[in-house]
């Protein structure tokens, strides 16, 4: 299968990947220990939840404008400047945190990651032939599940450093990482057809119609029932995405008392897992059979949570095997959920309809971190629980548009 995938990428997509390992590797790093970083500098449970839905509630802010933003700078533009603002100074930001005003104020500046999220899916997808999805966003994952094969160098520095000073260290390195990656891929990108078309027209229309046009795409998106559910599932998805990466480290090592530095390696035994999967299973997925696949994939996440919540067990094993049924599932539902989604939607009108997408999306998973945090409060196996549901909720969803899309 590799060939293919990698003699399908086209244009845009070779850039954009080619330098994706220099933010993934560093994110790997620090995001399995960010939570337990913030609760070592004295944040409570609350506190984090309350940080986590400050960021989601900048998400819907810059959401709105990030439609306008990527049409009215152009996708490159876009994506350079923003990934500069959210992550670059975000990162040093929590590298010297001292206290909850820092994670605050790290929250809110990274919030604008929105922007360039819009923007790089746009950059990616538009020259890409619709059938050469699924090996972009196939290829984007396994460029993620081999950046999770360093996050042990993670717990290596937390356990030589402790947690604060090694989080500091990785925080800086990621500043360094990160930089390099979004002006390497800026110098390697060229703006797409699309985005200088939309970029002419944006100039001339100005922020007020653009916003009315914005009116126009959230009513045609309600329109069409089809569209919304597999944009329902997609919402779903990233709610428990939110819970799982904010609590189940803390879950791992608060409540089942494994070492943090043990924690570090089941996003490595995860990554493992994911190529294998990808390497063995996916080539046997026939592209009709993308949908079942999602299905399949989210009934193995939901079982993987519930079997450490129903057997709250710090055994490795049974950790273990929780990792690998949650890795198989992600690899064999993920790809081909980005890929139906932005199949769903028009070249001519991505960027204000994925803008709607993400508005949606953080309208419903803002909520997810006082919520979770709450929740974690009167029994840290709830957040699970939640995680457990959404994937289950999902899978209804799927069969519905199964069923609706074999009708049509």
């Amino acid at each position: 299968m590799a060939r293919p995938l990698f003699a399908r990428l086209q244009g845009n997509s070779r850039g954009c990947l080619a330098f994706e390992p220099f933010f993934l590797i560093p994110f790997s790093m620090f995001s399995t220990y960010a939570t337990l970083y913030m609760y070592e500098l004295g944040m409570t449970e609350l506190n984090i939840g309350w940080i986590t839905t400050i960021g989601l509630i900048v998400q819907v802010f810059s959401s709105l404008l990030s439609g306008y933003l990527t049409d009215r700078l152009g996708r490159k533009r876009a994506i350079l400047y923003f990934d500069l603002l959210s992550w670059s100074l975000a990162t040093l930001l929590w590298a010297f945190s001292q206290n909850l005003w820092f994670f605050v104020a790290a929250a809110v500046i990274n919030g604008f990651q929105r922007v360039p999220h819009i923007a790089f899916y746009c950059l990616i997808v538009e020259d890409t032939r619709p059938a050469d999805r699924t090996y972009v966003f196939t290829l984007l994952q396994i460029i993620s599940v081999i950046g999770g094969l360093f996050a042990p160098l993670g717990g290596l520095l937390v356990n030589h450093y402790g947690m604060v000073q090694g989080m500091r260290i990785m925080y800086v390195l990621a500043f360094l990482f990160m930089t390099f990656q979004f002006v390497g891929r800026h110098l390697t990108t060229r703006e797409t057809e699309a985005g200088i078309k939309k970029r002419l027209e944006t100039r001339e229309l100005g922020l007020k119609q653009s916003m009315v046009e914005y009116g126009g795409a959230f009513r045609e998106l309600w329109a069409d029932s089809n569209l919304l559910l597999i944009f329902g599932v997609y919402i779903l998805f990233n709610f428990q995405a939110t819970l799982k990466t904010t609590y189940l480290s803390l879950y791992l090592a608060d409540y089942l008392r494994l070492d943090s530095g043990i924690i570090s390696l089941f996003p490595a035994v995860s990554s493992v897992i994911m190529l294998l999967t990808l390497w063995l299973l996916m080539p046997k997925i026939p592209e009709k059979s993308a949908n079942r696949s999602m299905m399949a994939g989210f009934g193995l996440s939901a079982l993987s949570n519930v079997m450490l919540v129903v057997y709250p067990s710090s055994s490795l094993v049974w950790i273990g095997f929780s990792t690998i049924l949650a890795a198989v599932g992600l690899m064999i539902s993920s790809p081909y959920l980005e890929a139906a989604v932005q199949n769903a939607i028009d070249d001519d009108k991505r960027a204000k309809v994925f803008s709607m997408l993400s508005v949606l999306i953080l309208l419903f998973t803002a909520p997810a971190g006082i919520i979770g945090g709450w929740a974690y409060k009167l029994d840290p196996r709830i957040p699970l629980w939640l995680v457990s549901a959404a994937f289950a909720v999902s899978y209804l969803l799927l069969h519905l548009y199964r069923r609706r899309s074999g009708k049509n």
